[in-house]
């Protein structure tokens, strides 16, 4: 049931209030003056609020500032029998999700409620999703090479410094790209992530720098590419050492000028990102190879960070089971599995060719295969595929 918060000093107004409302099955408290309000708010949480403008003491244009401070996130509807389009345009502007003039409309009131409601819910989904997004990025690990890596981002993240991540397939770079944006000033932008290795090579351009309509056959309207994407945010560039020389020529102008031009187009746009590349190639062979540009490495490679594979890293082998059981078992709504310390310790003998990626897909066979606890017998019997081994 939503929970309403009505901030009015006419008693009248105030009662009608609450009982139109719990009549459409809302749970309403009432507060006589801003003061009162402002304290409600500290005590419960409400999912919509309905102040007057014109109170004593505290008006509303106050309360609605204090509330944008220490509340943003529950939607205000201002009410008034003094309104007028300055007012009203000034209560926006600091925030307020509507403005109701007095006598009060009752079918707009309610429709505009409901509505300041769905935002409410829509606010809460963002940040229940922004949850699980952070968790499924976690970086887990207490080993020296972890870290040093979370040293290092906590460092490198609050600049604009490019960062080249480094390791084999499975290890957690773009975990690591992911702390290094959310750990940024940049954090309310775009997280645009371009895998340049599953692009053709005659579409990477327009896939990084967009198009005109026009610009080739299948060019039939224009697009924005990923740079244009992420402006004040950050652009990933994985696997980049898979990128054509003439991508390579381009992102390197970008990186340059802080501007790039569509397929097709004459003119240039100015570009806001931070750029955050990762391969699992050696690019100093690449470059001795000309399958790299020397200049972009360098350009790129303003920060280096290596993550290690997890066959280096086995001591982190018995916390990243219970990150992955208590994930898995959270998002098929189970009950979370034990893992007996024998099963712990045979997983750290494998040899995890595929690194994390591998080891949370072995991790989430356990817990399909096994029965209320995962044994060592298990480990040993689903840990490699079933039916032979590879």
């Amino acid at each position: 049931m939503a929970k309403i918060l009505v901030i009015d000093d006419e008693r009248s107004i105030r009662n009608t209030l609450k009982e139109i409302l719990e009549y459409e099955k809302y749970e309403v408290d009432i507060a006589a003056d801003g003061m009162e309000g402002l304290d409600a708010l500290t005590k419960a949480k409400y999912d919509i609020a309905l102040l007057d403008i014109k109170m004593p003491e505290m008006d509303g244009i106050e309360v609605l500032e204090k509330m944008k401070k220490n509340h943003s996130d529950v939607p205000v509807i201002m009410i008034s029998g003094h309104g007028n389009v300055d007012t009203a345009v000034q209560a926006l502007k600091i925030g307020a999700y509507d403005f109701i003039e007095k006598p009060l409309d009752l079918n707009r009131l309610l429709v505009t409620v409901r509505n300041g409601l769905d935002k409410s819910e829509l606010v809460e989904e963002t940040k229940t999703l922004r949850r699980k997004i952070s968790k499924a990025y976690d970086m887990v690990g207490e080993s020296p090479a972890i870290a040093q890596i979370k040293t290092m981002i906590e460092r490198v993240a609050p600049t604009d410094a490019r960062v080249l991540i480094t390791g084999a397939n499975g290890t957690g770079k773009e975990v690591v790209a992911r702390w290094l944006h959310d750990k940024s000033a940049r954090l309310n932008g775009p997280f645009v992530e371009v895998n340049c290795a599953a692009i053709p090579s005659e579409l990477i351009e327009s896939e990084l720098f967009g198009h005109e309509k026009g610009a080739f056959t299948s060019a039939n309207k224009q697009r924005k590419g990923k740079f244009e994407q992420a402006h004040g945010g950050t652009i990933f560039l994985d696997e980049i050492g898979d990128m054509s020389l003439s991508a390579q020529a381009k992102v390197l102008r970008a990186l340059q000028e802080n501007k790039i031009s569509r397929v097709g187009a004459d003119k240039d746009i100015n570009v806001d990102v931070r750029v955050i590349a990762a391969t699992n190639k050696n690019l100093e062979t690449e470059i001795k190879e000309t399958r790299f540009r020397e200049d972009l490495y360098h350009r790129l490679s303003v920060i280096l960070i290596h993550v290690p594979s997890l066959n280096e890293r086995i001591d982190d082998i018995p916390l990243l089971a219970d990150h992955f059981i208590t994930q898995i078992c959270n998002e098929y709504g189970a009950p979370k599995v034990p893992i007996a310390k024998d099963a712990l310790s045979e997983l750290q003998k494998i040899n995890w060719t595929g690194n994390v990626r591998e080891f949370r897909n072995v991790i989430e066979r356990l817990l399909i295969l096994c029965n209320k606890e995962i044994t060592k017998q298990d480990v040993v019997q689903f840990a490699r595929p079933i039916g032979g081994n590879v």
